[in-house]
């Protein structure tokens, strides 16, 4: 019998991984993690080992870090080769990249009795947690579009992030009726000769929480999310971003329904020269033929967000490929207040002056004030680590962080955009 080997996973052996996976999906071998879960784990570098046996492929075990804390997300073994310690080795070897990463608790949860992952583990010392529940809400995917969602590397976003969403109310309430509920009630839309939007363009300063009102849509709305990154995709396909983007839109038409993310779109749909030709041009032109067979297709939402309105192609914002243009901007003194009391719930506190928060954060971009907030949790744990101080945070505690934290916005950004709004918005 050929000795086999423990090794890291390697990029190229997803495929051998994923055969492996399907082939048990069906076994008696269960997992708390689904296979969408498992292939984007992989795909997004968490720790991962293979046994191999020459080059046969025959074992993989995955885990999944949160902090000093890791999950053992799933041991499998090819039938053949099962009893013989090769799933103890591989969790050996992953605990070592486990420890090594900062890790100090390993957890795994199993749905029932594996032959596999359950003896790996009591070999290894692990011991089981008594009394524990699981509770399981099952997304709505379908079971044939898992498989593509993992590839994509999207994911289902939690229910209630819509609702979280605190301050900008305006851009909450714009988005919501013109573009969720139509998509979120299509047969009263149909009664009354509606249309739902398909795509729509974000636009405004960066940190203004375009990708929160995006991830956020998907969970109103109960769809899968998938983002694309241009960067990424233009290093994934020796072709190209051009072919790169045909193959993402590709597989992204296989899912049920989704809410497709382009961020920094002006990356792929720049404004084009006048006879000149140019890779990016190329890039454009892609775009611009991919959007179309996109809208012909139900239960479907392309969101594209930019920090730059003015550097998208015009043929790009046209009317027929995006429906709205909405503005995102720095949140306003109501908007403000509301984004405050949400990152400051969790800091114990005394009686604060709001007024004088909300206007010393002028021109702050709501990711400037969770940094803002942030930072002065950090100060009253500094406080009362090395000077035994008080909990409570202050006015004053507020006041310094905000001091010390820098503006994204600058009035001149500010002024540009509102010159955007009045040319480029349509809602």
């Amino acid at each position: 019998m050929a000795p086999w080997r423990v090794r890291d996973f390697h990029a190229d052996d997803l495929d051998d991984v994923v055969r492996l996976w399907d082939s048990q999906a069906a076994s008696s071998e269960p997992s708390a993690f689904s296979l969408s879960d498992l292939i984007a784990a992989v795909r997004s570098h968490e720790p991962a080992v293979v046994a191999v046996v020459a080059a046969e492929l025959v074992g993989v075990a995955v885990a999944m870090v949160g902090g000093d804390r890791a999950w053992v997300m799933r041991i499998s073994l090819a039938p053949a080769w099962r009893r013989r310690g090769i799933g103890s080795a591989m969790l050996r070897e992953l605990e070592r990249r486990l420890v090594a990463a900062g890790v100090h608790r390993i957890q795994c949860l199993l749905t029932g009795e594996s032959d596999i992952g359950a003896l790996a583990l009591e070999h290894a010392g692990y011991t089981v947690r008594q009394g524990m529940v699981l509770y399981e809400r099952l997304e709505p995917v379908d079971p044939g579009s898992a498989g593509v969602l993992g590839q994509l590397g999207g994911q289902m976003v939690r229910a209630g992030a819509w609702d979280e969403l605190g301050g900008m109310v305006k851009e909450k309430e714009l988005i919501e009726r013109r573009v969720i509920l139509p998509l979120a009630q299509p047969q009263l839309a149909e009664q009354l000769g509606l249309v739902p939007p398909r795509a729509i363009v974000l636009f405004g300063p960066p940190g203004t929480g375009k990708t929160s009102f995006a991830k956020g849509a998907a969970s109103r709305l109960g769809w899968p999310f998938v983002e694309l990154f241009p960067s990424r995709l233009a290093g994934e396909s020796a072709a190209g971003l051009a072919a790169a983007l045909r193959e993402a839109f590709a597989l992204v038409a296989e899912l049920d329904k989704v809410v497709l993310f382009i961020d920094e779109v002006e990356e792929i749909a720049g404004a084009r020269q006048p006879r000149t030709v140019s890779a990016a041009q190329g890039v454009t032109n892609e775009m611009l033929k991919l959007i179309p067979p996109f809208r012909e297709q139900d239960e479907r939402l392309l969101i594209c967000a930019t920090n730059s309105v003015r550097a998208l192609d015009s043929a790009f914002l046209r009317h027929g490929r995006f429906d709205y243009v909405i503005p995102v901007g720095p949140p306003d003194p109501a908007a403000r207040e509301a984004i405050w009391d949400r990152y400051l719930v969790a800091v114990p506190h005394a009686e604060l002056d709001m007024a004088a928060i909300v206007a010393e954060s002028q021109l702050f971009t709501p990711a400037d004030i969770e940094f803002a907030a942030r930072r002065t949790a950090q100060l009253a744990f500094e406080r009362v680590l090395f000077e035994h101080g008080a909990q409570e945070v202050t006015t004053g505690d507020i006041l310094h962080a905000i001091g010390q934290t820098r503006r994204t916005l600058t009035t001149e950004l500010v002024a540009e955009f509102e010159q955007d709004i009045k040319d480029y918005a349509r809602v």
